[in-house]
């Protein structure tokens, strides 16, 4: 497997190397965070202070709206976290497209090195720097929560949350490499990531929350691993936030909750726990990786 740290490593050099396209990375996750924050976050919160205001009677009304804009907070973190596991693992696979445009895969493709290493190689690269970023945003995030007065997350929290990053940007790096086998220009690549970059919040529930969206539309969703790897998330993310903001309410006020900001996820009556979600996105990154090698082993016929 040296051939793949090798190559991995290549990839990996390839994109920090490039300045701008780190700078943008990290320029584009502050902007969405700062608007969602700013402008989606508040308005969050205050339909949070409403409801408890509604069904909690008498209540501290600083302190709900302490911790609901924490929650939202939280809840919009672990969306940010989703989108960069798209949007930064394809920036990255971007390399494999521009390797094939400026003719450099050619000299991948004259040496000993299976092609399957090479697929492992580009997998990885994206794999490794979509860790490194969404991990630089968990830490951005909770640095600015203890900033503004609030706790810092359980390091049993953090640490799963560092898992579920894990799975997610292996699933979305396994397909960025399916998508980019069918891509053989630098601008046709630039406009799908532009394309994915849009769509991606709204697919997750992240700039809309899935409930405000119909059922058909809902229904879709379910079946995309976007919802399902921002879902687990939130979960973890909010668990304790959750707690504290309704305390004191029903329970069915926080399943309504959670089920309408897209924290939980249900197919009929069925909730999806983290386990399953997890399974869905393992699915979907195998069957990626066993159609590009179908792909490329008929390439591979077709060429000799």
């Amino acid at each position: 497997m040296r051939e793949v740290y090798y190559i991995t490593k290549r990839n990996c050099q390839v994109f920090f190397r490039d300045k701008a396209a780190v700078f943008f990375s990290i320029l584009s996750m502050l902007i969405v965070l700062g608007l969602m924050v700013i402008f989606l976050g508040s308005m969050n919160s205050r339909s949070v202070v409403n409801v408890l205001a509604e069904y909690g009677g008498i209540r501290d009304t600083a302190k709900d709206e302490k911790n609901a804009e924490y929650l939202i907070q939280l809840w919009t973190l672990a969306g940010i976290l989703a989108v960069n596991s798209v949007t930064v693992t394809l920036t990255v696979m971007g390399n494999m497209v521009q390797d094939e445009t400026r003719k450099r895969i050619m000299a991948f493709y004259v040496t000993p090195v299976n092609r399957i290493k090479l697929t492992l190689g580009y997998i990885f690269s994206a794999w490794l720097v979509g860790i490194i970023m969404c991990v630089l945003t968990l830490g951005v995030g909770e640095l600015y929560f203890w900033i503004n007065g609030n706790d810092l997350l359980p390091v049993k929290c953090l640490l799963q949350l560092c898992g579920m990053i894990c799975a997610n940007t292996f699933t979305f790096s396994a397909l960025g490499y399916l998508m980019a086998l069918f891509i053989h220009s630098d601008s046709a690549w630039s406009g799908l990531l532009t394309v994915i970059g849009t769509l991606v919040g709204f697919v997750g529930g992240i700039y809309i929350p899935v409930g405000s969206l119909s059922g058909a539309v809902q229904n879709v969703l379910k079946c995309l691993p976007v919802l399902h790897g921002v879902s687990m998330m939130r979960q973890v993310a909010t668990q304790e936030a959750l707690e504290n903001t309704f305390r004191g309410l029903p329970e069915q006020v926080t399943d309504i909750f959670s089920k309408e900001m897209g924290i939980t996820i249900y197919a009929g009556e069925h909730c999806f726990l983290a386990g399953e979600q997890l399974a869905i996105l393992a699915a979907y990154a195998i069957i990626a990786i066993v159609t590009a090698a179908l792909i490329n082993r008929k390439r591979r016929l077709k060429d000799r």
